[in-house]
């Protein structure tokens, strides 16, 4: 790894006058969350792609025929170089088999697990990041909707773009934009950590709508009363027509929150000059943590202790194409698992080239390893949750209750394996540039450590309920053979030798059926009465095969067959 040339201590101060321009800008969300199950009968349950979908014009949604799966006429060389980047395992995860196998009529028809909606009626978000800060526009390249099958997972995706920002109004859009509702308020009242205002603006200029994060007190009643957070308004009116769980609003998609309410982030910034953002910059970018105060004209100290950033290079950086060479010179990878941050010079033809050079990659190739990365965590999050609900629902004391945990545990089971099959990777590509930042990816999410915590207890569950069928099973076994035994008696002492009690072979047939009848009343009662003691018996039958006991501890035994409450 390449060790970077940065300004020294001196030219930070230049810098605060002076702050570098980023040219463009391209930020990308990705919010992960938990689809909720339906109130619908679970035969009748439609997967939420099919809800969606069925909405019509009364969803803004729209499902997105892509490259892949519409006209070839659109499929370009960037979605070539995008397909080839993964190994074929991941390939058929992320686009499914083709026409051909679709035509064919397989199991799955070759379709990808994977839908996406789109929706076309926002074209600019316009922020206010601080207040008293100048409204800022950025345009809205796409919103959509990420669904994947067999999993109850949504992940809504944002990128906006803008141009010609000074790099401290970078950093603040970066840190502020992406909050699903504010992380409290100052004395002032002002929110803090997010958005001072945010507006969704339609085709003509229109707000389409706007965020509430200063209505505090809508906030704190939501959390009294739900004990969860209420979605700031500008999210929840994106989303629609799904809603949050804890909403009043109805609705039959409902979303649950899964993480952290900071949306995973991307970003893209191009600048004349790299080389003059000093290692306090790249901290800040990486870490998203915001520009300095203002009053230090947007240069400042680190955001932590040096101690914190001591290995900020080794840990965080991708420092490849960090050299002043190559089709895309000064070229800085940055990933803290949470973010994925890549930053390069304006002047590169390559790197600004939106169908072969690294915007290009940026929007295809490293957007899929982080939404595959963020996938995963949220689906291994969403087991986990299902787990602590199924749970939280037992009454061991109500069989009703114990069925509906045994099948929801089943279920998670089943589900488990065929995400472990079917959406669980290690190695996703054989590039070294998309293999090291998926790497750095899920190795700052901890990926591996959650899914083998997840598994074990998945397992653990599993194992459970097979000893209680076992279990079960064993006492059933008991149960019988002491009904087997102690009826054993009477069917040997009866037979013995054809003897019969009584000589009704003459009798005439309804005194023969008077008698079969009081017969089998009374050994069905006898069986009965002998399962319902059955338990005690077989303590007895333990006691008295038993040579160290004596004849009074094992007539002691016996006497507790029907003794009240000596279980």
């Amino acid at each position: 790894m390449l060790t970077p040339t940065l300004p020294d201590a001196a030219t930070e101060g230049e810098s605060a006058v002076a702050a570098p321009t980023v040219r463009h800008l391209r930020q990308a969300l990705l919010w992960p969350l938990r689809l909720m199950p339906t109130t619908q009968p679970r035969h009748a349950q439609r997967s939420p792609w099919d809800a969606l979908r069925e909405l019509g014009d009364a969803s803004p949604w729209r499902e997105e025929i892509d490259e892949y799966t519409g006209n070839s006429e659109r499929f370009h060389e960037r979605h070539y170089n995008e397909f080839v980047s993964f190994l074929p395992y991941v390939q058929r995860f992320l686009y499914g088999e083709g026409r051909a196998r679709r035509q064919s009529g397989g199991p799955d028809g070759g379709d990808s697990p994977m839908r996406i909606f789109r929706r076309r009626d926002i074209a600019a978000v316009r922020v206010v990041p601080r207040p008293g800060d100048a409204p800022v526009v950025l345009r809205v390249v796409h919103v959509d909707l990420y669904f994947f099958y067999d999993v109850d997972l949504v992940l809504l995706n944002l990128e906006v773009g803008s141009d010609d920002l000074s790099l401290p109004l970078a950093q603040e859009i970066l840190y502020r934009f992406g909050r699903a509702y504010p992380g409290g308020w100052d004395a002032q009242g002002a929110a803090l950590h997010c958005m001072h205002s945010v507006e969704w603006l339609g085709s003509d200029g229109s707000v389409l709508s706007s965020s509430d994060v200063q209505n505090r007190e809508a906030f704190l009643s939501h959390v009294a009363e739900h004990r969860a957070p209420r979605i700031a308004a500008h999210w929840a009116w994106l989303m629609q027509p799904l809603v949050s769980d804890h909403s009043e609003q109805p609705g039959e998609l409902r979303f649950r929150q899964l993480e952290y309410y900071r949306m995973p982030v991307m970003a893209y910034l191009s600048l004349d000059d790299p080389r003059r953002l000093t290692r306090n910059d790249f901290v800040r970018l990486a870490l998203v943590t915001g520009a300095a105060e203002p009053a230090l004209g947007g240069a400042g100290p680190l955001p932590y202790a040096e101690e914190h950033v001591a290995d900020f290079e080794q840990k965080y950086c991708y420092d490849r194409f960090w050299v002043d060479a190559g089709a895309a010179p000064n070229t800085r990878y940055m990933c803290n698992g949470r973010a994925l941050v890549v930053v390069g010079d304006a002047r590169s033809e390559f790197f600004c080239c939106r169908d072969r050079g690294v915007l290009a990659q940026f929007r295809h190739q490293h957007f899929l390893l982080f939404l595959i990365a963020h996938f995963q965590k949220a689906a291994l999050l969403m087991f986990s949750d299902r787990l602590v609900e199924a749970l939280r629902m037992l009454n061991v004391h109500d069989v009703a209750s114990v069925k509906r945990f045994k099948r929801t545990i089943r279920r998670s089971f089943e589900t488990f394996l065929r995400f472990t099959h079917r959406y669980w990777f290690h190695e996703i590509s054989e590039q070294a540039q998309v293999r090291a930042l998926s790497h750095l990816c899920t190795t700052h999410l901890g990926l591996d450590p959650l899914y083998e915590e997840v598994k074990v207890r998945i397992a653990d569950m599993n194992t459970y309920l097979d000893a209680d069928s076992l279990r079960r099973q064993a006492n059933t076994v008991v149960r019988l053979t002491v009904v087997t035994l102690f009826g054993l008696i009477g069917t040997i002492t009866t037979g013995f030798l054809g003897m019969n009690l009584l000589a009704e072979a003459e009798a005439p047939l309804s005194r023969k059926l008077t008698w079969f009848a009081v017969v089998g009343v009374l050994t069905t009662c006898l069986t009965v009465y002998t399962m319902v003691k059955s338990k005690r018996l077989s303590d007895f039958l333990d006691a008295l095969s038993d040579e160290r006991h004596t004849f009074r501890t094992k007539l002691a035994v016996l006497m507790r067959v029907w003794r009240p409450g000596s279980d």
